[in-house]
């Protein structure tokens, strides 16, 4: 199916044309009609399944439809609450793409920078409004923002926000907002939480399901690599030396971690840099817009700060460290086959970690494969097919170093010293 055949206005297909887009991903064919419909919408979708251009495009269309046969009040009309900075601001990029022919103005706010170019915007006059939960209540409180002419709401990534502690907030705004709207509501997974807030704000939804878990992560080639856990900085810079891997988006599960991995890439003469939350706005900005142009090969990010990461081509994603919640690494490796691409997704794990690597391959419905011909193979053999719970919690309840003082739990093996 092509965009045509979706009925969408000339001046919108002209832009898609032009963003080189010839063919909707399954969530835009179903959920673009629904919503043009003005029906309420239940998504669940994962990252990387052309999500925002599903929302996007439909909510440029009937304002501008509506902007053109009835005038009416002045105000924001068009609400996209989203839990981070990063995805905002990738948000307001699509609907600038989507609408660049369109007379509808659009702008984007979060904290962690100063309001005022924000409310600047706000008082030149917008129609769309997409917003950190946060920056968003802080305005609204400042009596910048007023949302009693909402036609449309979109809350985005709902899990996330739940993860986030972000939920109270969007209660707040959703407290203020007309009850007689259009909601688009959109998340990965349905938690009970997520489940009974989808109940509260809906009316008569149609409900779209895309993708589900097994059938994002085909498409990507991925591996596992066993390996101690102090190796795992030089199998890092092992993997790098291969110039088939033109950019890597590499994850660690803490901010002090990331910054690690950065400092030692650097030292070894690997363009880096890091994203998380403890980085300035400014600083997480540089570092995505210079990775998106390939001035940063590596991209080292923690899970929030990546939710919502979108880069063309992005041929490696690489976990040096693997997450305790198996949709987690769902999430991650979406980062490189994007809408249906395909993409290499490089996993390392240590004793410590075979358990969650256990849960992703359950979640997931297929083994990993398993690399074994590389300098810093640690065999999976080589631990003891003990419940890791237990040896985490032995380690915990001494105090001790895991791998120093579990000696028991490994076999003798010569070392390894690569």
């Amino acid at each position: 199916m092509s965009f045509e055949k979706l009925e969408l206005i000339e001046p919108i297909l002209r832009a898609l044309k032009a963003e080189g887009y010839t063919k909707p991903t399954p969530i835009q064919e179903q959920a673009i009609p629904v919503l043009l419909k003005r029906n309420d919408l239940l998504g669940c979708a994962q990252t990387g399944t052309g999500k925002t251009a599903a929302f996007a495009i439909p909510i440029l269309q009937i304002l501008h439809q509506d902007e053109l046969y009835a005038k009416g009040p002045q105000g924001i009309k068009a609400l996209i609450l989203t839990p981070t900075r990063e995805l905002a601001i990738q948000i307001g990029e699509s609907f600038g793409a989507y609408g660049k022919y369109l007379r509808l103005r659009h702008t984007v706010i979060f904290g962690g920078v100063s309001q005022k170019s924000q409310t600047d915007a706000l008082r030149a006059g917008v129609d769309i409004l997409i917003a950190t939960p946060g920056r968003l209540l802080d305005l609204m409180t400042q009596r910048f923002v007023n949302l009693q002419h909402i036609r449309l709401f979109v809350l985005d990534e709902a899990d996330r926000m739940l993860d986030m502690g972000f939920i109270h907030d969007v209660k707040k705004v959703i407290a203020k907002l007309p009850t007689k709207r259009q909601t688009l509501f959109f998340s990965a997974t349905m938690p009970p939480e997520i489940q009974k807030l989808s109940s509260t704000i809906l009316v008569n939804p149609v409900k779209i399901e895309v993708t589900p878990v097994s059938s994002t992560v085909n498409a990507i080639k991925q591996s596992v690599y066993f390996v101690e856990k102090g190796d795992k900085k030089k199998l890092l810079n092992y993997l790098l030396k291969d110039k088939k891997v033109i950019s890597a988006l590499v994850f660690t599960r803490t901010k002090h971690g990331a910054d690690k991995v950065v400092k030692d890439l650097v030292k070894d003469g690997i363009h880096a840099m890091a994203i998380h939350g403890n980085k300035s706005q400014n600083a997480r900005q540089t570092a995505l817009s210079n990775f998106k142009s390939g001035k940063t090969r590596v991209l080292v990010a923690t899970d929030i700060a990546a939710r919502g990461i979108d880069v063309d081509d992005l041929s490696h994603v690489i976990n040096f460290e693997l997450p305790n919640i198996p949709e987690t690494y769902v999430h991650r490796i979406g980062r490189t086959g994007r809408a249906g691409a395909s993409g290499i997704a490089i996993s390392f794990c240590d004793a410590e970690e075979k358990e969650y690597l256990r849960d992703i391959q359950k979640l997931i419905g297929k083994q990993v494969p398993v690399v074994e011909d590389q300098p810093y193979a640690m065999d999976s053999s080589m631990v003891v097919k003990q419940p890791v719970k237990q040896v985490k919690s032995q380690a915990k309840k001494t105090g001790s170093n895991f791998k120093r003082d579990n000696k028991k739990w490994f076999k003798t093996r010569p070392s390894n010293k690569g």
